[in-house]
């Protein structure tokens, strides 16, 4: 928070030439605005992944009945194929499961979800409150594979629930259900999940047990279907951000861990339960934290760039899914991409640079990412590697394939080993199985690892990691 510190202190010094007019009271107020500064930046980053959340129900859930990839909210979205490579909505999606999910508010009341037998068919289910906290995991390796029954209940709820029904306590009214379920692309292995997929149920806690048709959804026209969310937010002037995290503060308030950032926020007009008062600041302070939306994101970009990296992928084993009060990784988690998996549950390595230090750029430049023999992810479920843009979306290329992974038969070296060929153009028919097509421009990697091994070779304890990925003539 140092470098925050030094910036913000920079841009009112800025600001205080600009406004070299104002009088000399309010000239006195100018180590106010450095501090205002300040503060409003904490506050933003404490405020992203519950604003994020926020435009992602609003997206995902703006239509009247369910489509292909929405549904009201307290209806179930069912997605009956990989997300799209224009599916703009959330970034970092994979092309490995089938979304099974829901946004539910439980301010008023809880709802009952219900998971149905899945056999011995891989699925997680986290539970997320509004702050982007993993409530709760349902999945495979967690709670097994028979049919199962929740009920969420939120902020000081209390009453009987219906008996053979797990409590899960939520502190925030807005709750998302983000399903997934392991799905290999072929018609048939589509068909067998959907059937899983209509088998979810999903009910407040006064319909549980009786006949029940959710209402249709409201449309609200303003609601931007189009703009990625990561966009919209980042977008937002500080007044609107600061009105929207007040207003969401009222039914998803923070949690007592929280109190010292709490009274801080209040000095500058951010009290949970109330709407944004800006006249706890000055007419400069008010000038000045116009830039604090730059100033907050320029900081959690660098935190991403300050991490510690191996064989040039980035990724946690510990930290993410209940982030605690580490706002900076929250917010950074966030900026990426909302949802994030506990590390037990899920890692996700992120690359985006060579093993020379450079960009990945895929115009004139190819790559390898050898696996020696015995050495693939050690994944108790499955692993994949996607490519992305830089905005985190699936890139278009002329086979449609956006991952390679546990599902694919791949060309294996006479020693055992596999290369993956990352690169713009076909390495040629022979090596065509082992090719995840890159765009002619730079991208991103991430490899996931679902149910990553307790046991060594783990990634969890590093006695496994990512091969580097390295550029070729």
């Amino acid at each position: 928070m140092q470098s925050m510190k030094r910036l913000a202190a920079v841009i009112c010094l800025g600001a205080m030439v600009a406004f070299s007019f104002a009088a000399d009271a309010e000239e006195a107020r100018w180590l106010g605005a450095v501090e205002a500064v300040s503060i409003a930046t904490e506050a933003y980053i404490f405020g992203y992944p519950l604003v994020t959340f926020d435009m992602v129900r609003r997206q995902q859930t703006n239509v009247a009945a369910p489509d292909a990839e929405h549904a009201p909210m307290g209806q179930m979205i069912r997605m009956r194929s990989y997300p799209s490579v224009d599916n703009h909505c959330c970034a970092a999606p994979n092309a490995d499961t089938l979304y099974t999910e829901a946004w539910l508010d439980v301010s008023k009341e809880p709802w009952i979800l219900g998971i149905p037998d899945m056999g011995d068919r891989y699925y997680i289910v986290p539970m997320l409150d509004g702050w982007s906290e993993v409530l709760k995991v349902a999945s495979s390796p967690t709670t097994g594979g028979k049919a199962q029954t929740y009920a969420i209940t939120g902020p000081g709820w209390s009453g009987a629930l219906p008996k053979g029904v797990t409590q899960v306590k939520s502190p925030t009214g807005m709750v998302w259900v983000l399903g997934r379920i392991y799905c290999t692309g072929t018609p048939e292995d589509y068909k067998a999940v959907h059937a899983l997929q209509d088998k979810f149920t999903l009910v407040p806690l006064s319909a549980y047990g009786k006949p029940y048709s959710p209402p249709p959804g409201s449309v609200d026209p303003g609601v931007d279907m189009e703009t990625s969310v990561r966009k919209q937010v980042n977008e937002m002037d500080i007044d609107d951000y600061f009105a929207t995290l007040a207003k969401l503060m009222k039914t998803n308030p923070p949690t007592a861990q929280d109190a010292p950032i709490v009274a801080r926020m209040a000095r500058i007009g951010l009290v949970p339960g109330q709407d944004f008062d800006p006249s706890k600041l000055g007419f400069l302070d008010l000038e000045v934290i116009k830039m604090v939306p730059k100033l907050a994101l320029l900081e959690m970009g660098l935190h991403l760039k300050r991490q510690k990296t191996t064989n040039g992928w980035l990724y946690f084993t510990k930290g993410v899914g209940n982030f605690g009060t580490d706002y900076l990784l929250r917010g950074m988690a966030n900026l990426l991409g909302p949802g994030w998996n506990r590390p037990q549950d899920a890692v996700y390595p992120l690359s985006q640079k060579d093993a020379d230090g450079d960009d990945y750029n895929g115009a004139g430049h190819n790559y390898v990412m050898r696996f020696e023999k015995g050495r693939m992810p050690p994944a108790e479920a499955f692993w994949s590697l996607t490519m992305y843009d830089t905005d985190f979306f699936f890139v278009p290329n002329p086979i449609n394939r956006y991952d390679l992974g546990q599902r694919n038969t791949f060309i294996t070296n006479p020693d055992g080993s596999v290369d993956l060929y990352i690169q713009a153009d076909s390495p040629g028919k022979e090596k065509e199985a082992n090719w995840l097509p890159a765009p002619k421009g730079k991208f991103d990697l991430v490899l996931r690892i679902y149910a990553p091994r307790k046991a060594p070779p783990s990634i969890l304890d590093e006695t496994w990691t990512p091969p580097t990925v390295k550029p070729v003539q």
